[in-house]
């Protein structure tokens, strides 16, 4: 019987989750799935050996990197605490280039975007990895163009995730690719987890991330953006509030927050969009009114934009009513 060679590539100090999120997923299309071509899934690491994982456990490794040869339809390289050292280990950077070649496609979750830069396989691509490592990639990789906020981004053959349960996600994603949308609801209701939460939904939300650090000014306007998220929300209005000009008020946001206010506005009220679509039964006109949107087109141009998935089809995925 044919099969989907998938190869997910470990070392010391990977993360267990990043790992067994992949396993778990793809063998479920062979165990429940009965899938015509299913996966077979190979834990590959250096010597074979086992590999300590932060938690203080250990995993036994299934086959020596060094040594197993392609073709793979996917190789995914998992992240963790090690990454670092597996990224400056010329042995593991020279397998994962070589198992590239030998791979329909190739990826990575979380951290393990930095091996993949490593092996000169990012370059020239938009990719992600967690939010709190990628400032330190873009500026080890300048060759390539580091997004922080999407789950998952694919650009070309090659697929970055963000962190750890992000796993899922993409892994739902290769298996609605593969095998198709109801195969992936298959899968999805066994995990227990969404069908497949958007690729460019944010990691961070807005409304659960730590307040802007040490400028009072910042910290009020934010306060104020959320808390009304309907009203007059100009830069003029905003900066008027403060009592700054727009001007400086720009360079506070650029500063503490990497956004000018209005695109941190935009931002703000997309996700609360996507909150009340996901949570309520509220209809489109009313949504957009709340989120401070004019009109229900006005909100399904933005949303489309931002999510790549119109509004209507974003509350059927996610459970409004």
């Amino acid at each position: 019987m044919d099969v989907r060679r998938i190869a997910v590539v470990g070392y010391d100090g990977a993360e267990l989750i990043d790992i067994a999120c992949v396993t778990t997923s793809l063998g479920m299309v062979s165990e429940y799935g009965r899938a015509r071509v299913p996966y077979r899934t190979v834990l590959l690491t250096p010597g074979g050996r086992p590999i300590s994982l932060p938690t203080g456990l250990s995993l036994q490794g299934g086959q020596p990197l060094e040594r197993v040869t392609g073709p793979f339809d996917t190789v995914l390289v998992s992240g963790g605490l090690g990454h670092e050292k597996a990224a400056g280990n010329p042995l593991i950077v020279a397998h994962v280039r070589r198992l590239a070649r030998e791979s329909r496609r190739i990826a990575s979750i979380c951290t393990g975007a930095g091996i993949l830069a490593a092996a000169g396989l990012l370059e020239g691509r938009r990719v992600t990895t967690h939010w709190r490592y990628a400032t330190e990639l873009a500026a080890r990789h300048p060759e390539v163009t580091v997004d922080a906020d999407p789950i998952y981004i694919r650009d070309g053959n090659v697929i970055t995730s963000a962190g750890v349960t992000s796993a899922l996600d993409l892994s739902i994603a290769l298996i609605e690719e593969d095998h198709g949308a109801e195969m992936a609801r298959l899968i999805a209701r066994h995990l227990v987890i969404y069908l497949q939460r958007p690729g460019n939904q944010a990691q961070m939300s807005i409304f659960t991330a730590a307040p802007p650090p040490g400028n009072d000014v910042v910290r009020g306007v934010v306060e104020h953006v959320l808390a009304g998220l309907d009203g007059d929300l100009s830069a003029a209005a905003l900066a008027a509030r403060a009592g700054i000009s727009v001007r400086h008020l720009t360079r506070l946001f650029l500063a503490h927050l990497g956004r000018t206010p209005g695109q941190y506005v935009r931002h703000a009220r997309l996700e609360a969009a996507a909150h009340l679509l996901a949570g309520t039964s509220l209809p489109m006109p009313a949504v957009a009114a709340r989120c401070g949107f004019g009109s229900a087109e006005t909100l399904r141009q933005a949303f489309t934009t931002r999510y790549g998935i119109a509004p209507s089809r974003y509350r059927q995925v996610h459970g409004g009513q």
